[in-house]
């Protein structure tokens, strides 16, 4: 036998049901968080806010785009930064204690000069050549003498030349002639060893401009030649010490310059 329900009692089941349903969903829909509005992209209610599903969902309008997501309605994808690198402190720079002055030699005193003179080269030596004379030898005997009494550190002579000729020639003979001179002192003196010579060639002229335009610049040129004597020389330097009266050091008697030599010949 058929159980009949009466249509009344069916209406009121459903009316329940669908009661419960709602309420299911309004319940669900309160849990949700309410959302802000306005939000591009998104269905908006009447009061402002963000319509939402009945999974609690955000209902996108129709003209929404990708670029409309945003937190919470849809997730955004955040790119992870990472912490800035810590900045490296340079360390506090160690000051290094000022290095000790350098302690500097005081310069040497100049050594006394016993005397200092200039022979002419015709005093000493023929044309062109660099073997003493004999007035060059009376010359140097006489210095020897003068400073027999005196305590003698170096005896140095230095020979000078004229321009005329090649610079080479000038400095070999320059050179010659000093030697020739440190020869002869060297037996004249207790320590050889303490003279020394060296020639300067024509790099120490003294006759300045007083000989330019005299005409041609060789041995044949009489006129140039006597004007060129003075650079045609013997420099002697005695250095040392001389005792006088009550024995106290005394220096020397300066510089001295030899009288040219006679006759007709020129030298240099």
């Amino acid at each position: 036998m058929t159980k009949r329900f009466n249509q009344p009692s069916a209406q009121r089941l459903s009316a329940v049901a669908v009661a419960a349903v709602l309420a299911a969903l309004a319940g669900a829909a309160s849990a949700q968080p309410a959302v802000p509005a306005p939000l591009p992209g998104y269905a908006v209610s009447s009061d402002g806010r963000v319509v939402l599903s009945g999974f609690g969902q955000c209902v996108r309008a129709g003209h929404w785009v990708p670029a409309n997501a945003v937190d919470p309605c849809d997730r955004v994808a955040r790119a992870d930064v990472p912490p800035p690198a810590p900045v490296a402190v340079a360390p506090e720079p160690k000051l290094e204690p000022a290095p000790a002055p350098i302690a500097v030699a005081p310069p040497e005193p100049p050594r006394p000069v016993i005397q200092k003179l200039t022979l002419s080269a015709d005093v000493l030596f023929d044309f062109g050549k660099a073997e003493l004379k004999d007035s060059g030898k009376a010359r140097l005997d006489q210095l020897a003498s003068e400073i027999k009494d005196a305590q003698v550190d170096e005896i140095v002579a230095v020979g000078h030349a004229d321009r005329i000729a090649s610079e080479d020639y000038n400095q070999k003979l320059s050179e010659a002639r000093a030697q020739s001179v440190k020869d002869y002192m060297a037996g004249k003196v207790a320590n050889p060893n303490r003279v020394t010579a060296q020639g300067k060639g024509e790099s120490q002229p003294v006759t300045g401009d007083d000989c330019k335009k005299m005409g041609a610049e060789r041995g044949s040129n009489k006129k140039l030649v006597a004007c060129l004597q003075p650079d045609r020389r013997v420099e002697i330097e005695v250095l040392g010490s001389r005792q006088v009266a009550g024995g106290a050091p005394a220096a020397g008697t300066g510089a001295t310059t030899a009288p040219a030599g006679s006759g007709s010949s020129i030298t240099r």
